[in-house]
């Protein structure tokens, strides 16, 4: 367990090699299948790639009914770092805020709700079949009344239905949907830099948004270009993870069009989007379709984490936690419910290694990512510092209480970071296949990941760290095959902290772990071992003013680990986590920034008095997880 002597040495290694492959002779590692000037900058070892792959704008029904106004094309101009205008509820007046990103995205993708786009459209729209109906006409007078009465109709038990003005068999409202859809894939195609200056990707995308019950069983799908269905595939068309996969699979056979799902909010599926029920029924072929459509999760966005289940042996999974299991039974004060089965991320993937046991494929080998989920249109903007809320799930606290921007329940979400060779869609969405990918709670930390049999003790002093990574093992997302002559596998773990900005400096690093999940018999097993530490990493910033303490931490940290316990007979992965020392959390700066002292009570307002009664928590610690790396033993 080391810091890293070099600080400077990661972002330089990352950097290396920024040249055109087309003048060297060097062959990208993806297959390049686009019309548009070559990316002039080019690493064989790969940059990494800040962006939000989860973005709703005012054609996402319940976004519309919080009277969020922005369409695509704002969305990515925000991205790009330009500043964007956040509209109050009550359509019409002037933005009750304008935000900008304190950095611009590398990519992003535009994620508005399948269902209901074209009720949505027709409900705007005079002289349409639906716009006098009573459901349109109340929707324009009182959209979030409307809006939760929509909702409910669409979470059924029984299932989701169309309304009777879609005609039979919902045709005249996926008709409606067209002329939405192509406003979404024409802003992704403006927003894309084709220029050999790569300055920003975007993807074209939509969010299948299942919810049955209550539950929510929601996946992103990522198309690979700017071909796509003629129209996106919701569930109304596709009730469940293979019926969409199976529609998908025909729709671009037709179009041509490559996709991945990417799932979120396993918190609040109730176990649904990964039923274990139904993993009886795996086979071979089934498992590697499944790991083939949906290599990457959603691990955290603003409702919530998704990561581990809330334990006293891993005080860390005790991170921004919903207190509910469904949106409609939020309550307040702060109060724990327990989760189901296969509702966090680490349940996930042990379910795959069993099922890996049982019939020699993981159907669950997924990589990791966050993202914002922000359905105000603002792309990335994931700092805990002037967080204007995300206004999802209808939320209204915002409007209701002006000190107070979100539901004290969620947080600003993250980022998604993706290693590849240059900022292009055929790069990034190779990156998203391969699952060499990581997420963010926020920051711009710089992580590496890498797992292989002959790494030295003192690589993390080598200035070829990055290339004799890959040349010598695989990085995050990758598998190492069986073991040889009983060693044990070996992990680096390279991290620095987020550069920040002149006006928001970045926090200094506390600690790098490596979570181990493996299966004993039948039995799932999980460890987490601290890999590196940070001298002085105890302190912390007051919690009343959020004054930082005098310097502590590191700015970087790496280390070289190998497994203590590994037993080669049994499947196992392994992920770091990466972690800043504690700062403070948004709620707690919105207490900061109104002026609150608890000791004079009479001068907190009644909105703010979480800040004083500690119902809310105060301090954070923001983090990064990469995405595992696998092990199949040789049976």
């Amino acid at each position: 367990m080391r810091r890293h002597p070099g600080a400077p040495f990661l972002l330089a290694a990352s950097l290396l090699g920024l040249l055109a492959p087309w003048a060297s002779g060097t062959a990208a590692s993806f297959e390049r299948t686009e019309h548009r000037e070559p990316c002039a900058a080019y690493n064989e070892l790969r940059s990494p790639f800040f962006g939000d792959l989860h973005v709703h704008t005012s054609l996402s029904f319940d976004a519309n009914a919080l009277g969020v106004r922005n369409l695509p094309a704002d969305a990515y101009r925000f991205a790009r770092g330009e500043p964007l205008g956040l509209q109050p509820y009550a359509a019409g007046g002037q933005p009750r805020r304008t935000v900008r990103l304190s950095r611009p995205l590398d990519f992003a993708a535009v994620t508005d709700h399948a269902e209901l786009l074209g009720e949505l459209h027709l409900c705007q729209t005079p002289g349409s079949p639906a716009y006098d109906s009573l459901v349109c006409t109340t929707y324009r007078r009182w959209p979030l009344l409307t809006y939760f009465f929509v909702a409910s109709r669409m979470l059924s038990i029984a299932g989701p239905e169309r309304y009777s003005f879609c005609g039979e068999e919902g045709v005249g409202c996926r008709e409606a949907g067209v002329g939405p859809w192509q406003i979404i894939r024409d802003a992704a195609e403006q927003a894309y830099d084709r220029t050999s200056a790569c300055t920003f990707t975007s993807f074209v995308a939509y969010e299948w948004s299942g919810g049955p019950g209550g539950y929510m069983t929601h996946r992103n799908v990522i198309f690979a270009d700017e071909r796509a269905p003629r129209l996106p595939v919701s569930f109304l068309d596709a009730s469940d993870g293979d019926k969409l996969w199976t529609r998908l699979e025909e729709e671009c056979e037709r179009e041509g069009c490559r996709f991945v799902t990417i799932p979120h909010n396993t918190n609040l599926s109730g176990g649904l989007l990964f039923e274990s029920a139904a993993n009886d029924a795996f086979d071979a072929a089934s498992a590697r379709r499944r790991a083939r459509h949906e290599p990457l999760l959603e691990v955290l966005q603003h409702k919530g984490d998704s990561e581990c289940r809330a334990t006293a042996a891993d005080e860390l999974c005790n991170f921004e936690k919903l207190p509910f299991a469904r949106m409609e039974e939020q309550p307040f004060p702060f109060r724990w419910q327990p989760p189901g089965a296969l509702t966090f991320a680490r349940d996930i993937l042990s379910e795959g290694l069993r099922i890996q046991r049982r019939i020699g494929v993981n159907p669950y080998e997924m990589g990791v990512i966050a993202a914002t989920d922000t359905h105000l249109a603002a792309a990335g903007l994931a700092d805990e510092s002037g967080y204007p809320g995300h206004g999802a799930g209808g939320d209204v606290t915002r409007h209701e209480i002006p000190l107070v921007p979100d539901s004290l329940a969620f947080n600003p979400g993250g980022l998604a970071v993706l290693w590849a060779e240059e900022n292009s869609r055929d790069a990034l969405f190779a990156a998203i296949r391969r699952r060499e990918a990581y997420g963010t709670s926020g920051p711009r930390m710089l992580v590496r990941f890498f797992g292989g049999w002959t790494y030295p003790s003192d690589i993390c002093a080598s200035t070829d760290l990055v290339e004799r990574g890959y040349r010598d093992g695989v990085p995050m997302g990758g598998s190492l095959g069986a073991a040889t002559g009983g060693a044990a596998p070996v992990f680096i773990v390279s991290a620095m902290q987020d550069a920040g900005t002149g006006e928001q400096p970045g926090t200094p690093l506390e600690r790098v772990q490596i979570v181990k999940l493996w299966v004993e018999g039948d039995e799932a097993r999980e460890k987490t071992y601290d890999v590196a530490l940070a001298a002085g990493a105890e302190g912390a910033p007051d919690p009343e003013t959020c004054a930082e303490p005098a310097a502590h931490g590191a700015a970087s940290l790496c280390t070289a680990w190998r497994d203590p316990d590994f037993d080669g007979s049994e499947p196992a992965l392994y992920y770091a986590r990466v972690v800043e020392r504690p700062s403070c959390r948004w709620s707690a700066r919105v207490c900061e920034d109104n002026g609150v002292r608890c000791k004079d009570g009479s001068s907190v307002p009644r909105e703010l008095a979480y800040c004083c009664d500690g119902s809310a928590p105060r301090l954070i610690r923001e983090r990064a997880w990469t995405s595992p790396i696998f092990f199949s033993p040789a049976s």
